[in-house]
């Protein structure tokens, strides 16, 4: 096509992994002609048998890349947190010119990404921080983007970033969220909100399965009937799938094959720690980073559990069922209530320290 040989992208995207590219085509479903890059030649034969028809173009040299893109270039980097992002940077400096915006969309840790920028302008570079969430299929419908940094870059991306956002009740969801590293603490306590509400999730699946003593496809009813009302999320959404899905090589429940360890990486285990920092109790966030911890000593668990486990409660499974869940959907509700609290007093305390002038009508 004409318009690939020749014309220049309106945006780049650097790293073509599932979230790269899925946002990638999101934003040519939108119009906008856009170019990625990777160095795996494997993802632009991915890429390019997904965007037939579409105004995309993969490349496999950097300089190619970069020089496909109008000017001011836009580019994002969507690739591993850490050294990565150095090295990529490190990469395109020398190919970049005065004005160009570089811009992070992984979960780099904020102290990171405040650095960063300020190294960028040094160099005449336009650089910010955005956390986006909805995962592969949010970046390929319409994701939730957290943009924070440079307020004027913003604008020359704005109008794309609203197209390829999900709606809800016509308003796009994203904005600017504040100057410095802003979008990625947001995006960073956003994560450990979620992993408090997974952890909520889970005590409330223990209640049902080991205190009630309630069967599989009950608690998926149960799960069912409360997304259809005030607790209605994506989490929970989710988990009701979860306990519908059977491992086709056995026929039962995938979820009893899971082996129950996980680990506290990254956003969550940053939440805690940078609250600390702060003085900023969040105590069910650091619960659930402290219980993912616990939940990988598999072996010692096992060992103390074969010692002297107590028998199961009795109480529980004695109450009439009905009642109980009532009141178990009553206390899931205040929790959940009281999880988003000590997140938004978190980006409260946050924001004065860190002088981010979050928004909280927006």
């Amino acid at each position: 096509m004409d318009y690939i040989s020749n014309a220049s992208f309106q945006f780049g995207m650097i790293g073509l992994g599932t979230m790269g590219r899925n946002l990638l085509l999101n934003m040519a479903d939108q119009g906008y002609s856009v170019a990625g890059y990777d160095k795996n030649a494997a993802q632009i034969v991915v890429l390019d048998k997904e965007a037939a028809g579409l105004p995309v173009k993969g490349f496999t040299q950097l300089s190619e890349f970069v020089g496909s893109l109008k000017k001011p270039r836009a580019i994002m980097m969507l690739v591993p947190a850490g050294k990565i992002v150095d090295s990529v940077i490190a990469d395109l400096l020398p190919m970049l010119e005065e004005g160009d915006l570089i811009i992070d969309g992984g979960n780099s840790k904020f102290t990171d990404t405040e650095s960063r920028a300020l190294a960028l302008e040094k160099e005449g570079l336009h650089f910010f921080g955005m956390g986006i969430s909805g995962g592969e299929e949010g970046a390929r419908r319409g994701p939730s983007m957290m943009p924070g940094g440079d307020k004027d870059a913003y604008q020359n991306v704005k109008a794309l970033f609203e197209a390829v956002a999900a709606k809800v009740q016509g308003e796009p969801c994203v904005a600017y969220i504040g100057p410095g590293a802003s979008g990625h603490f947001v995006k960073m306590v956003h994560n450990g909100i979620e992993y408090a509400l997974m952890r909520l999730i889970a005590e409330t699946y223990d209640l049902m399965k080991n205190g009630l003593q309630m069967k599989n496809d009950a608690i998926y009813s149960v799960f069912k009937h409360w997304n259809e009302g005030r607790l209605q999320s994506f989490l929970l959404e989710i988990t009701r799938d979860i306990f519908a899905y059977k491992n086709p090589e056995t026929g039962h429940l995938l979820l009893d094959d899971i082996k129950d360890e996980a680990k506290s990486k990254g956003t969550g285990k940053w939440t805690s720690q940078f609250a600390m920092d702060l003085a900023c109790p969040i105590p069910s966030i650091d619960v659930a980073v402290s219980t993912r911890d616990l939940s990988k000593y598999k072996a010692l668990r096992m060992q103390l559990a074969e010692a002297g486990n107590p028998a199961p409660d009795s109480t529980i499974a004695s109450h009439e069922p009905a009642s109980y869940l009532q009141k178990l959907e009553h206390a899931f509700y205040f929790s959940m209530i009281s999880i988003y609290a000590q997140g938004m007093h978190l980006l409260a305390v946050a924001s004065a320290e860190y002088q981010y002038q979050l928004n909280w009508q927006k």
